[in-house]
């Protein structure tokens, strides 16, 4: 792909955007950013860019500023509605993401994981499995560095292992990774995608440039998942904890398994008992992972240690502290409902949740049976608080904290040894902080103050 002295539009400045952006200057392109934040807002952003010789818009974007490029480089944020974009798109215009674009310049085999829950653990997980290994492996994408970002350092021998996010597989064309995974697909992003359906197809695009010499694993127990089998050419892994598979990876009696092909011995990996992370839901992400890293080479020994020293990831079922016998876990991850239904499943009861922020079109009357059986009460923030207190009206105790101060504080009043206190908010946390970490963050910093 020639970028040297092409005119290239990068819209939306988030991390991946401004790595995007950076790195076809240092292609030779001439490069314009658009944001429709204001100049103060990105008063951090802005000297670098036009240090490097970039053109910045901000306050909005200019249809003609669309119109004079010859390729359009779109962040995840971004939606593909918006009206600029959609026009030029009409015209014709090449409109890809940061994702299709790095792809095109990475070196060696792509790891991708989707999925709407679940993604980050694996996808560190399969990184760690892999670089034990003594496998070349550099980790990026959705998980936090930008897959431009991991170029320079790709050789033909690199395992490049990306989380990939539906948003992202929205704007690829060429995008084809070696192994693919889709761990679940449950209602999420609908107020992005429109519908379940479209969400659903967006997840399914991880296969669509896969051929015969590659692998899509899928999980056995997820039928919107299991769907994706119909879309794909590579040849298909499944993951189940409940039954025996012809390929893949399986629980039976106590311990994980691994069929390398129908017909062939199962290979036990490692006992259930030694996976130190908490719920079902990561035995789930385990058996993908593992599935994963034996494809790609690596031996049932040594992903069996890996596994076994593996840490929760930041702001996924995170153990806080304990104070006077309650527990404290930040879930901030859990940005859907089915992902917070997840994260309170992982404990018998005694739950304290911490649910709200930006609604994305959910339906929190989902989790009524289980709040019935698992928690005590139920603390809301943000602007989703209205909605979730009208559709869980009459199931738990409500109490409507606003913010995630006095949702921590009420919380910490009303639990007694033996409790725990969540946060799974179910919400993205665009309407009371920068992003799902900031909020972990504060969640963190509010609980351990606590005394």
């Amino acid at each position: 792909m020639e970028l040297k002295n092409k005119r290239v539009l990068v819209v939306g400045l988030g991390k991946s955007g401004i790595a995007a952006a950076m790195f076809l200057r240092r292609q030779g392109a001439r490069v314009t950013v658009s944001d429709a934040r204001s100049a103060v807002a990105l008063a951090k952003e802005i000297p670098a860019l036009l240090d490097a010789g970039i053109m910045v818009e901000s306050g909005g974007h200019g249809l003609l500023t669309f119109r004079r490029q010859d390729l359009i480089v779109i962040s995840p944020g971004v939606p593909l509605d918006t009206p600029e974009v959609k026009q030029v798109i009409g015209y014709g215009m090449p409109v890809i993401g940061e994702l299709e674009l790095a792809s095109r310049f990475l070196k060696g085999r792509i790891v991708a994981i989707t999925g709407s829950n679940g993604k980050t653990t694996t996808t560190t997980l399969i990184g760690k499995i892999l670089q034990d290994a003594g496998l070349p492996t550099q980790v990026g994408g959705n998980i936090g560095t930008p897959v431009i970002d991991l170029i320079d350092q790709s050789t033909d021998k690199t395992l490049d292992v990306l989380e990939v996010s539906s948003f992202q597989l929205e704007t690829i064309e060429q995008f084809h990774p070696w192994i693919a995974l889709v761990l679940n697909i449950t209602p999420d992003h609908l107020d992005r995608h429109g519908s379940f359906d479209n969400y659903a197809a967006m997840k399914a695009r991880i296969t669509e440039n896969q051929q015969a010499g590659d692998y899509l694993i899928l999980n056995a127990e997820d039928k919107p998942t299991q769907m994706v089998a119909a879309k794909t050419k590579a040849q298909i892994f499944w993951f189940s904890p409940r039954r025996p598979i012809k390929q893949g990876t399986f629980v039976h009696g106590e311990s994980i398994m691994f069929i390398p092909s129908e017909g062939a011995k199962a290979e036990p990996i490692m006992p259930v008992a030694e996976i130190p992370l908490r719920g079902s839901h990561n035995v789930e992400n385990v058996l993908a992972a593992v599935c994963a890293a034996r494809l790609a080479g690596a031996s049932a020994e040594s992903i069996r240690a890996s596994v076994a020293r593996f840490k929760a990831v930041e702001h996924r079922l995170e153990f806080v502290r304990c104070l006077q016998g309650v527990d404290y876990f930040n879930d901030s991850k859990a940005t859907n409902v089915d992902a917070a239904m997840k994260a309170v499943a992982a404990f018998p009861g005694g739950v304290h949740l911490i649910l709200g922020g930006k609604d994305k079109d959910s339906d929190y009357s989902q989790m009524s049976e289980l709040l019935r059986e698992r928690a005590k009460a139920v603390y809301t923030i943000g602007s989703a608080a209205e909605k979730i207190e009208r559709q869980l009206n009459g199931v738990v105790k409500m109490v409507g904290a606003g913010t995630m101060d006095l949702a921590v504080r009420e919380a910490h009043k009303a639990a007694v040894p033996g409790d725990v206190v969540l946060l799974a908010p179910a919400c993205s946390s665009f309407d009371q902080f920068e992003n799902y970490e900031h909020r972990g963050r504060v969640f963190r910093q509010i609980v351990n103050e606590l005394s």
